[in-house]
């Protein structure tokens, strides 16, 4: 009993982690994209791209017929001649899948463009450093002031730098 309860646990443990749920969001996430661009390709881009070309642009039943079945009589068409067994080349359905490749991930590069342009913030400018406290600026007068009338006096070896710690005479 107690290896069920603790399957049943690493189960339940394994089912609520973040990884699986997170995994499960982004199947169902990705799904719904995959329809919204599904969607686009099919009832956009496509019907526009037919009006420009002035028909329908679907290359499915372009095909080089290689070998043709012995005594066959029957239609001319893909579906046809592959149940009948025939050797084809079906460049022309290559050539729409490959059609279709293209307008998706030019479909989902523009959908990320504009998600990734809608997401991004401009940085913020960096902030102007805080002015220092009254009391460092009047220190830093004093120190400059002090500067000056010791470069003012001449030093002799009997008159130390009264800027010099004693430690350091």
């Amino acid at each position: 009993m107690s290896k069920a309860k603790g399957f049943l646990q690493e189960f339940r443990d394994f089912a609520v982690k973040g990884n699986a749920i997170d995994l499960a969001v982004g199947v169902i996430i990705g799904a719904a994209f995959g329809k919204i661009v599904d969607s686009i390709v099919k009832d956009i881009i496509m019907p526009v791209a037919n009006w420009i070309l002035g028909g329908q642009v679907d290359f499915t039943n372009k095909f080089w017929i290689l070998r043709m079945p012995e005594g066959y009589t029957g239609p001319m068409n893909y579906a046809d001649l592959t149940k009948a067994g025939a050797v084809v080349l079906a460049w022309g359905n290559f050539l729409t899948i490959f059609i279709n490749f293209i307008l998706l991930a030019f479909v989902i590069f523009w959908m990320v463009k504009a998600i990734n342009s809608a997401r991004h913030k401009p940085e913020p400018a960096p902030a102007k450093p805080a002015a220092p406290p009254e009391d460092v600026v009047v220190l830093r007068e004093i120190r400059d002031l002090l500067l000056k009338q010791n470069a003012a006096v001449p030093h002799t070896p009997a008159s130390p730098d009264p800027l010099r710690r004693p430690d350091t005479l």
